[in-house]
């Protein structure tokens, strides 16, 4: 088996260590890839050539056009092998064929986008009481970026850091998740038929405690950005204290997902379901916290409970497969653990709540019932498919549930009374809310938490502006010397 290499400098490389990492087929529990495990001393090559490309080679002048045309080539050679990503992703990471399908058709309209976004009027031109000045704001690159992606959205959550930081005009050091690094090898193998600059965007592949420690840390990445759990995001805040670099963190969620008595029913049970079990649970901002209505939840309960035994839970690649495995053996250990001290803590298990028995790590689509918000199942992110349901009997009531909770990424509201959904929405400690959907993810429009859930935004305007510096420059229109100093020369 050949060992996948790192891009370092334009140049696929071993690491210095020469050690490999097996990549593992979640669905199989078979190995189907050897890659190079990088090192601090990687890392450290990876980002002189990054800071000389965008210092010494040019190319933190590159125009907006020829960014916007080099995105531009690799959303179309993206596309072009889009079921070759697809089958890959899905071996990678276990999800079915019908979401990678989308993850891939999602990265390629989130590289068009920014191509497109980056050539247009940008900056800002300011009145101020000296008429003979002209002052103006303009965005400039912040320099060498640093990003870390999970293993949920291997290739799409690139994506969404990759683009805006080229089209902005800055270099990068990518570091993809352990687990899943294979999508992203190849990307980066499109990124060099694309014709970037060497040295503009390298790849190192290894483990967070060594190769996502030192880019955190290291004195010559000027922004960080990190997509994981809350408690590794903290600790690269704290490690990005030593330069006081730009940090970007979208991190965990225990999401609420209301649902009123007058919601469409149907709707509302189909998106409970979507919410939590698609992607198998593994999605920051899952609605892995149910509210529903005294008044229906009985009927909505028993609803929710029939049609999540129905899950069609397989391989991705197997016909009509609805949810796959969980990424790894340890995860779907945690995740037990975490069922386990549900059914300790007194919960009610409606559906699900083991393994189950063939080769891979799948877990059934497991429900509880938790009356007592205190439970671990209701105030820790599982990141698995298990939904803690709980009852509310006011609007008051649901809100005062639904912020019950150290993070605030994502929330749902299910009415058909429009005044009452905006009502609640508002009332919401979250950065990203639906009504009367759940989980429906676009390029134009920012992604991020309050709370514990993080820091900046992705994706949209906001996106952009995470990887660039804003500059005040003011022009004198009236060029002679001030008189403040009154002694002569």
């Amino acid at each position: 088996m050949d060992i996948q290499k790192m891009y370092i400098d334009g140049k696929w490389q071993l690491s210095a260590s020469n050690k490999t990492r097996e990549i593992i087929d979640p669905a199989t529990e078979k190995c189907i890839a050897l890659v190079t495990d990088g090192t601090s001393e990687d890392v450290d090559h990876a980002v002189a050539a990054a800071k000389r490309a965008f210092y010494e080679d040019g190319w933190m002048d590159v125009s907006a056009a020829e960014r916007a045309d080099y995105l531009t080539k690799i959303a179309d050679l993206l596309e072009k092998d889009k079921q070759a990503f697809a089958e890959l992703e899905m071996r990678n990471n276990g999800k079915p064929m019908r979401e990678t399908l989308v993850d891939v058709d999602d990265s390629v309209y989130c590289l068009r986008y920014y191509a497109g976004y980056v050539t247009k009027p940008t900056g800002q031109t300011y009145n101020v009481p000296d008429t003979n000045m002209q002052t103006l704001v303009v965005r400039e690159p912040i320099g060498v970026c640093g990003q870390i992606v999970p293993w949920n959205y291997p290739l799409l959550m690139g994506i969404w850091k990759i683009a805006p930081a080229l089209a902005a005009g800055n270099t990068i050091v990518f570091k993809p998740a352990g687990l899943t690094p294979l999508t992203i090898i190849r990307f980066f193998e499109l990124i060099e038929q694309a014709g970037l600059p060497k040295g503009v965007a390298n790849l190192v592949l290894g483990p967070g405690g060594s190769v996502g420690q030192t880019m955190a840390e290291h004195p010559d990445i000027d922004k960080i950005a990190f997509t994981g759990g809350t408690v590794t995001g903290r600790k690269i805040m704290q490690a990005a204290t030593g330069n006081i670099k730009n940090v970007s963190l979208e991190l965990g969620g225990k999401s609420p997902n209301i649902v009123f008595a007058d919601a469409d029913f149907e709707a509302a049970v189909d998106y409970a379901m979507f919410g939590i079990f698609c992607n198998q649970g593994e999605v920051c901002a899952a609605g892995s916290r149910l509210l529903v209505e005294d008044s229906i939840y009985d009927k909505f309960m028993a609803a929710l409970v029939e049609r999540t035994k129905k899950i069609r839970v397989g391989a991705g690649n197997e016909p009509d497969i609805e949810m796959g495995p969980l990424i790894s053996r340890a995860h779907m250990e945690k995740v037990l653990q975490y069922i386990e001290s549900g059914k300790r803590s007194g919960a009610e298990l409606l559906c699900g709540g083991h393994r189950i028995d063939r080769p891979g790590w799948f877990v059934e689509p497991t429900i509880f019932a938790a009356p007592n918000g205190d439970m671990e199942i209701v105030k820790e992110e599982i990141f698995g498919p298990v939904l803690a349901v709980q009852r509310f009997s006011t609007e008051q009531e649901a809100v005062q549930i639904a912020n019950d909770t150290v993070y605030g990424l994502a929330g749902g509201v299910f009415t058909q009374d429009g005044a009452k959904a905006l009502r609640v929405i508002k009332k919401l400690r979250a950065g990203i809310t639906w009504i009367n959907c759940y989980n429906p993810t676009f390029s134009e429009a920012p992604w991020g938490g309050y709370k514990q859930s993080g820091i900046g935004r992705e994706l949209g305007s906001f996106g952009l502006d995470e990887y660039t510096e804003v500059k005040q420059i003011n022009i004198n229109l009236a060029v002679e010397p001030t008189g403040w100093f009154t002694a002569k020369p």
